[in-house]
């Protein structure tokens, strides 16, 4: 008789009755346990992971899963819109579960990359665009020096 070894899956808080379930649905996606998982990471520590990042603390509750995988899943989860992805310069691609309106804030000194509340849209920042061109998406990134990397 063969042992099934049972396994850890790490499934992220439950959002109003399964709305990642239905939001990777409508995206024509099935909700995997892989893609829990991952999403699962991104709630519970968001600090902005690279995609190897969230491999590596994927990897505790889904041993057998791979760098692919992870990838594929991200790609999903940013394609459901429950995920954005968040560009800095010539540095990896970092993801954020935040879908409220904001801005991010990228640290010179740690490399920290920080949720910055409040409006990100073009017309309340006093942008003016020329007639005729339609924005798809805007995104504001801020650069400095956070708090406690100032203080030292």
């Amino acid at each position: 008789m063969s042992k099934v070894k049972s396994r850890t899956v790490f499934v992220p808080p439950k959002r109003e009755g399964s709305e990642l379930d239905e939001r990777i649905n409508d995206a024509g996606l099935r909700p995997t346990p892989q893609r829990r998982n991952v999403y699962g990471v991104l709630l519970s520590k968001r600090d902005h992971p690279t995609a190897e990042d969230v491999f590596l603390r994927s990897r505790k509750a889904m041993p057998e899963i791979s760098m692919a995988t992870v990838y594929n899943c991200l790609d999903a989860l940013v394609k459901c819109s429950l995920v954005k992805q968040v560009k800095t310069d010539q540095a990896a691609t970092r993801y954020c579960p935040n879908m409220s309106e904001h801005a991010h804030f990228h640290c010179e000194e740690c490399g920290g990359i920080y949720d910055i509340e409040g409006s990100a849209k073009p017309r309340q920042t006093g942008l003016k665009m020329p007639r005729g061109f339609k924005i798809k998406q805007f995104e504001m990134s801020l650069r400095g020096v956070c708090r406690e990397c100032s203080e030292q």
